[in-house]
């Protein structure tokens, strides 16, 4: 499973790159919740899973202490590439998986991101175990932000891009309730596999590997798959909606019709 999914970031370095510049709401709604909840440079984190370096990068400039951990080696090549463009300077590049990070020594970080890992680890024992990890080499206090794909993700994509799927392939429909290879099919070997989430679950899931949850965030808002104009935006108008969408990303409510959550969350003080 773990091959499957480095295989498919191998080939999409690009893209992951380029997916948050056409999600902006995502983008901005998570640097913002970033923002409010980090500690302050230069503050060591630790971006695992981060991908392309997208967020690593912008808390590198910031100041920010960052080493960027992924399964994917061609990300992490893409990332320094990135980073030199941007001037950005990162204390470390790291292959490897959430479910390990012996690498570390306890107590290492002042926060860690999980923008990646949770909803790419199908088996709950795993969760578990990388949570347990990011609980040993978090500092007390420190904070973690942990990114996840809601229930009904893959099903609304369908319903935008693809709403044939539902008659065309009914024996697969049922794992977008929860774990689903996605997309459909592909013919390079690779595989988008991800666990989708009930919302409810997020913060027993967190709260089980003991850190204090402080917020769970829904990052599109309101605009969740109905970004276009949105997106076209810029000055007034676009910080307008964004300060609007940050305060609707907490509502319960709101939560099973995004497509990505965000838990904050840190470990007990010493």
């Amino acid at each position: 499973m773990i091959d499957l999914i480095e295989r498919y970031y191998d080939l999409s370095s690009a893209n992951e790159w380029d997916r948050l510049a056409r999600h902006r709401t995502e983008w901005a709604i998570t640097l913002r919740a970033l923002r409010e909840h980090l500690p302050p440079p230069p503050a060591r984190v630790l971006d695992c899973g981060g991908g392309p370096g997208r967020y690593a990068i912008e808390l590198a400039k910031h100041g920010y202490s960052v080493t960027l951990f992924d399964l994917s080696r061609a990300l992490l090549s893409f990332a320094r590439t990135q980073a030199h463009a941007a001037n950005a300077t990162l204390a470390g590049y790291e292959h490897g998986t959430a479910t390990d990070l012996s690498r570390f020594a306890d107590d290492s970080f002042d926060a860690i991101l999980f923008m990646g890992p949770l909803y790419h680890l199908i088996d709950p024992d795993d969760r578990g175990a990388a949570l347990r990890e990011a609980r040993r080499v978090l500092k007390p206090g420190g904070m973690l932000a942990a990114a996840f794909i809601s229930q009904y993700a893959g099903l609304r994509f369908l319903l935008k891009e693809d709403p044939e799927f539902l008659i065309r392939s009914p024996e697969r429909v049922a794992g977008f309730w929860q774990t689903e290879s996605f997309p459909p099919a592909r013919t390079d070997g690779a595989e988008f596999i991800a666990h989708f989430i009930p919302p409810t679950e997020v913060r027993p899931l967190i709260e089980s590997a003991g850190f204090d949850v402080r917020a769970v965030l829904g990052v599109e808002g309101l605009a969740s798959m109905i970004d276009d104009k949105l997106n076209a935006l810029e000055g007034d108008a676009w910080n307008a909606w964004v300060s609007l969408n940050y305060c609707a990303a907490f509502d319960p409510s709101l939560h099973g019709a995004c497509e990505h959550l965000l838990c904050i969350a840190h470990t007990p003080p010493a």
